[in-house]
């Protein structure tokens, strides 16, 4: 397991302990120093209390399992209009949003598509793409990144 997917298996809990949901962590590993970035949501938003409560438990949770190895800045925030899609429980929660989904393996000749999110089950995103009649599935496997469309 990489150090990114411990990260968020450690910070998952912590976050969801306070009522918060983990919706992404992306570990920017730059020269001199690195940024952690935590993405938590709730329903009705995050405020920037909320951002600091999660920043202050993140932050010392972090301290004591010291997983990182050189110095970094830990930023949480929201995940904004164009929320990134991670996992299953994402596609489901926001069927009939208009997404952007990139893949890793060309379907039908093309590896990006926008449209609307129809269903999600089985390993499968059906989405509906903009100004075409039939909706395309596309495994969960083999999405690179997605996120909605505001």
């Amino acid at each position: 397991m990489g150090l990114e997917a411990q990260l968020s298996q450690l910070l998952r809990q912590a976050v969801e302990e306070e009522g918060y949901e983990l919706v992404h962590l992306e570990l920017d590993p730059a020269r001199g120093n690195s940024i952690l970035r935590i993405y938590i949501d709730k329903p009705g938003g995050v405020t920037l209390e909320d951002c600091q409560a999660v920043s202050e438990k993140a932050g010392v949770m972090l301290d004591v399992e010291d997983m990182i190895p050189y110095r970094y800045t830990l930023e949480v925030s929201s995940p904004g209009l164009d929320r990134p899609l991670v996992r299953e429980q994402d596609y489901v929660r926001f069927q009939g949003r208009r997404a952007r989904v990139k893949t890793r393996l060309a379907i039908n000749g093309q590896r990006n598509f926008k449209g609307v999110l129809q269903h999600c089950g089985n390993g499968r995103v059906t989405l509906l793409e903009d100004d075409k009649p039939d909706p395309v599935e596309i495994p969960l496997e083999n999405i690179q990144k997605a996120n909605l469309l505001f």
